[in-house]
Formats: C-alpha cells, sequence, structure tokens
C-alpha cells in the first residue's frame, strides 16, 4: 500500500463517509472554496490507479467506491509514521505525546487500562 497525498486523502475520507458515489457527490461534501470538477475527477482516477478505489459505470458516467477500509488505511497510516518518526516504537510515541502536554492526565489514564486490558488478553494463561 502507498501512503496518499493530502488531496487524495481528503477524497477518500469523503468515499468512506459515503461508500460511494459521483464526482460531483464527492465534490459536494468539500468546503467552500471547492476545488474544480475536474480536479476531483483526476484525484479519483489516481487513486483508482493506485488500487483504492474503483466503480461501476453507468454509460459515461462513473459511480466510484473505496477497496480499502479507513481501518486498513490508517492501520497502515500509523505503522508507517511510528516508524518513520519514533524508531517503530509506540512507546516512544506515546513518551513524546506525554513529554509535550499533546495527552491530557484522563487520556494517559484511558490509555494504560486499555493496555492493561490487551496485556491481560494476550498473557498466556498459567
Amino acid at each position: 500500500m502507498r501512503e496518499l497525498t493530502r488531496a487524495e486523502e481528503q477524497v477518500m475520507q469523503v468515499l468512506w463517509k459515503l461508500e460511494k458515489g459521483f464526482v460531483k457527490d464527492i465534490l459536494e461534501h468539500f468546503d467552500d472554496p471547492k476545488p474544480a470538477y475536474n480536479t476531483v475527477s483526476t484525484i479519483v482516477r489516481i487513486l483508482q490507479n493506485k488500487g483504492f478505489v474503483s466503480y461501476r459505470a453507468y454509460g459515461r458516467t462513473h459511480e466510484y467506491f473505496p477497496l480499502i477500509t479507513k481501518d486498513e488505511y490508517s492501520k497502515f497510516h500509523m505503522s508507517s509514521f511510528i516508524q518513520d518518526y519514533f524508531s517503530n516504537s509506540f512507546g516512544k510515541m506515546v513518551s513524546f505525546f506525554a513529554r509535550e502536554k499533546h495527552i491530557s492526565l484522563r487520556e494517559m489514564e484511558e490509555i494504560m487500562q486499555i493496555m492493561e486490558k490487551e496485556v491481560k488478553k494476550q498473557k498466556p494463561e498459567k
């Protein structure tokens, strides 16, 4: 899987929300000033070439739909992010955000609870 550009990701966010749609439907979900119809159409074709979307043809019109789920892309994107910026260490990432005060005490406690549940699930029973 390849990383998406910002513009491609914006189009994918709309398609994930819509589940399927024509270029005009995608365009409606952009804030003003909206990009040009041809711009969105070009981005959708690029996404198709990258294997992120496919389409159903209705005459000369195409209805596009995602081939990659938002969760699949999120997992890929986060793995790549953690590898590139935190030496593939979730601990370093959490530590960075905690030090930079981007995580509140409540959020840190929630993370600890989630981690404790995961440890219990993955720990072999004796």
